[in-house]
């Protein structure tokens, strides 16, 4: 099995070093523009050998995951099609779906099958050196198959990535996952954004801030190149979580206004019972 990743950054070297742990028989190759990450990956021995250029590497690769942005991803399989395998598997990471799947399946030959996938794992930092294999473990996997995906591809994908550690592993539509995932992740984000921006910078902040600051703004270590394609991708259903997120804000501000205490505790108590439903707790 030659496994070909396509971006070395913090997701591909996880992969890279999942696959290494899990997966020793496999051989597994890198395709990256940093010939650094490439010479770096190959003496920590988690690949067998990259190049920067993609003809080097995907023509003998059995499965190819695709660890790069949205739009990058689109272009790459734009020039490179031609050169995959017959019968091999694609896969991605990117956190939105449908409008990727409109672009990049056409531009398919019929003899390879891409199979979307989102790892619900990673950190804010960038790059190889923030890599762990540790990242998956237990982590959620989501599958998002169309019609075009040959259900025994479907079915490598989920014991693959079972076998790198993830824990529930979800097949969900294309449109539900941007949905969700507009809610979960890209939501939060703007929430976090919004959050720190908002804050008074001649107070000199870090000096009172505790624990409920820190883990609110954590995820505002943020990827100014890759957030802005993921939150335009997905604005209609972006927009409408962040107009409802709006409503429970205003809602509770004019409950502080107005002193109406009953209206806080009613939501302070839902949202106690939306925790402890999320967490599993009795």
């Amino acid at each position: 099995m030659k496994i070909a990743i396509i971006g070395l950054g913090n997701i591909g070297g996880s992969f890279a070093l999942s696959i290494k742990a899990n997966l020793p028989e496999a051989e597994t190759y890198a395709v990256d523009i940093d010939a650094a990450a490439i010479q770096k990956a190959k003496e920590q021995n988690i690949i067998k050998d990259g190049s920067l250029d993609f003809k080097e590497v995907i023509p003998d690769a059995d499965l190819i995951i695709f660890a790069v942005y949205p739009k990058l991803l689109v272009q790459l399989v734009s020039d490179y099609a031609p050169y995959l395998k017959e019968g091999c598997i694609i896969t991605d990471v990117t956190g939105v779906k449908t409008s990727i799947i409109g672009d990049v399946e056409p531009l398919l030959p019929a003899h390879a099958d891409f199979v979307f996938g989102h790892p619900m794992a990673g950190r804010e930092n960038r790059g190889l050196e923030f890599s762990s294999k540790e990242v998956f473990e237990g982590a959620n996997y989501l599958i998002t198959p169309t019609s075009r995906n040959k259900e025994e591809n479907i079915d490598y994908l989920k014991k693959f990535v079972k076998k790198l550690g993830f824990g529930t592993i979800s097949v969900i539509t294309p449109d539900f996952h941007d949905e969700v995932i507009g809610f979960t992740s890209q939501l939060a984000h703007v929430i976090a954004i919004s959050l720190i921006n908002s804050d008074d910078v001649a107070r000199n902040t870090k000096k009172y801030t505790g624990d409920s600051y820190r883990d609110l703004t954590r995820i505002t270590n943020i990827n100014e190149k890759l957030w802005p394609e993921l939150f335009m991708m997905n604005k209609d259903h972006l927009v409408k979580h962040i107009d409802n997120f709006q409503t429970q804000l205003d809602k509770l501000n004019h409950a502080i206004q107005s002193e109406d205490v009953e209206t806080m505790e009613e939501m302070m108590l839902e949202s106690t019972k939306r925790y402890k439903d999320l967490h599993n707790i009795e």
